[in-house]
């Protein structure tokens, strides 16, 4: 008979920092062997992603600059769950038609991704969006997104730009991939309601 699984107790808490779109915080964690040892973790707010796909099985894709990696990086539209308790996809939508001027009538969840579970709590849900419409884009701010372009990829060019490292954001590399494997199934997502496990929540906490 095995022994019980490990909880994983966290034996005291501190903050190191918090800013308007992420927190650091260091958790003292008790191991299986009795050892207390440090962990750091970067909370997030969580966001959202959205394929979205056109009847020739077109992709909008984002070409932004990335200041942690000084370039710009080739994504998809998306953006941050700032708004406490907002439904994620009504934030899909808001970021959909912001970013990328289109509305959709059929959504369903794609995949849910959690980039570096190693050191943060980010968890980002991906759409898949159909039934597309061009509502055009307002106009953009004078930050990062006054300097984004859009551009209409076929899937398989954007499998291909995957494989070749051109497309290295890591939800985009999933989601291009999750998309091109339903697209030739014939599947479908999953509910827009569909529970959401990793969703984050320790930093809206703070917010609230």
């Amino acid at each position: 008979m095995s022994s019980p699984r490990h909880d994983f107790p966290v034996q005291s808490s501190k903050d190191v920092y918090a800013g308007r779109v992420m927190a650091l915080r260091s958790d003292e964690v008790v191991m299986p062997g009795g050892r207390v040892a440090v962990r750091e973790i970067l909370e997030h707010p969580g966001a959202v992603a959205i394929v979205a796909l056109d009847p020739d099985d077109r992709l909008m894709m984002i070409h932004q600059y990335r200041h942690p990696v000084h370039r710009r990086l080739w994504e998809l539209p998306a953006g941050l769950l700032d708004v406490q308790d907002e439904d994620p996809v009504e934030a899909a939508k808001r970021e959909l038609e912001e970013e990328a001027g289109l509305t959709a009538t059929d959504w369903s969840v794609l995949i849910d991704v959690v980039p570096s579970p190693g050191f943060s709590d980010e968890s980002v849900r991906v759409f898949l969006a159909r039934g597309l419409s061009d509502v055009g884009r307002p106009e953009m701010g004078d930050d990062e997104e006054a300097d984004m372009s859009t551009r209409w990829v076929t899937l398989s060019v954007a499998v291909r730009m995957v494989l070749a490292g051109t497309i290295v954001n890591g939800v985009t590399v999933a989601a291009v991939l999750a998309a091109n494997a339903v697209a030739g199934a014939g599947a479908t997502g999953r509910p827009v309601d569909a529970p959401w496990t990793d969703r984050p929540t320790r930093f809206a906490e703070r917010e609230g």
